[in-house]
């Protein structure tokens, strides 16, 4: 049975052009590398102001979806690790993942603040339709075992989890757990088949999401792959 199209989505500045929160967040930090966590602030301050202070808004959204869940902090550097294939690399720098998330919710509210003084941060409503839910579900259990060999079997920058923590992330929040699981793809580079690719666009717009998004041109897609 159909489900419901979401749009107009609850989501505040969803359409930026660009990767959002997060897993925009995630793409942005590797570029040039970044070796300290005072380094890596002023790259978070430095993405919560793009788009006079827009992008803070969805950065923040993400941030308290994930606090607001069960996810351990390992959980959360497990999936901040994939994202960046460890070049802003939370566990060599002894950061905890949940400690990570709330200062970079710090300085979102700041940014906000800047232009609402009155702004108190609370929970956005998160991605509840069921068919969408089960749709990010599916994706991660099928790319499951080729993401799996390319994450915890790499030859330098192993990584065990990714699978079971993108569960959980997509079980707090599908829009989320759908963009992290595409940030761990490209990451790590994992092949992906290009009906998986048409699928990934589709489900993008099911989220309301940007095809921007979706396709940043770091997919790795084989022609000749089928799934």
């Amino acid at each position: 049975m159909a489900h419901p199209h979401p749009h107009p989505h609850p989501h505040p500045h969803r359409h930026l052009g660009v990767d959002i929160g997060l897993s925009g967040l995630i793409k942005w930090i590797c570029y040039p590398r970044v070796n300290s966590e005072a380094a890596g602030l002023d790259v978070v301050r430095s993405g919560a102001d793009r788009f006079d202070g827009r992008f803070a808004h969805q950065l923040l959204r993400d941030c308290l979806v994930l606090l607001g869940s069960p996810l351990s902090s390992r959980e959360i550097e497990v999936l901040w690790l994939a994202g960046t294939f460890r070049a802003f690399d939370l566990e060599r720098l002894g950061i905890d993942g949940r400690v990570w998330l709330r200062r970079i919710a710090d300085i979102c509210t700041d940014r906000i603040r800047r232009d609402d003084p009155s702004f108190t941060p609370a929970a956005a409503a998160t991605v509840v339709d069921e068919a969408v839910r089960e749709a990010v579900f599916a994706e991660i259990e099928s790319v499951g075992p080729a993401l799996e060999q390319a994450t915890a079997h790499h030859s330098y920058h192993p990584l065990d989890g990714v699978v079971p923590a993108l569960r959980r992330a997509a079980e707090a929040d599908a829009d989320l757990g759908f963009r992290l699981l595409l940030r761990a793809l490209k990451g790590y580079f994992v092949p992906i088949s290009e009906a998986r690719y048409e699928r990934y666009l589709a489900l993008g717009d099911e989220l309301g999401l940007g095809e921007d998004v979706v396709d940043d041109r770091d997919f790795n897609i084989w022609s000749d792959l089928t799934d």
